[in-house]
């Protein structure tokens, strides 16, 4: 019975990792909408990391979700409509994939 208990426990804390790893690292320094730059995306996408490359080239600071990792991240990123990556929100301006061009103008539009 106790190695039942200590399965179904071990069970529990690897499901719900993302939210205990997030109840543990507090909350950004500002909340996504129209604050800031948030940019929801996946560790394998290409067109992610060009995103990535594209603020960091441009020093525009964000936020970033791993959708696949971060429970609140995959809640907002459904809630705007996300149905592929990379998916920014850039001071209340949406963006579905990427597009160098639209990214930096709702970036910069602060």
């Amino acid at each position: 019975m106790k190695k039942f208990i200590v399965f179904v426990l071990i069970l529990g804390i690897i499901q719900y990792r993302d939210s205990i790893s997030d109840f543990f690292s507090g909350t950004p320094d500002f909340q996504p909408g129209s604050d800031g730059v948030v940019l929801y995306a996946t560790e394998w996408c290409g067109y992610c990391e060009k995103t990535r490359e594209l603020f960091d080239q441009h020093d525009i600071p964000y936020i970033e979700y791993d959708i696949e990792k971060s429970a609140q991240g995959y809640t907002e990123y459904k809630a705007l409509g996300g149905s592929g990556v990379p998916v920014v929100n850039a001071y209340g301006t949406i963006i579905h994939g990427y597009s160098s061009q639209q990214i930096l103008a709702a970036a910069r539009s602060n």
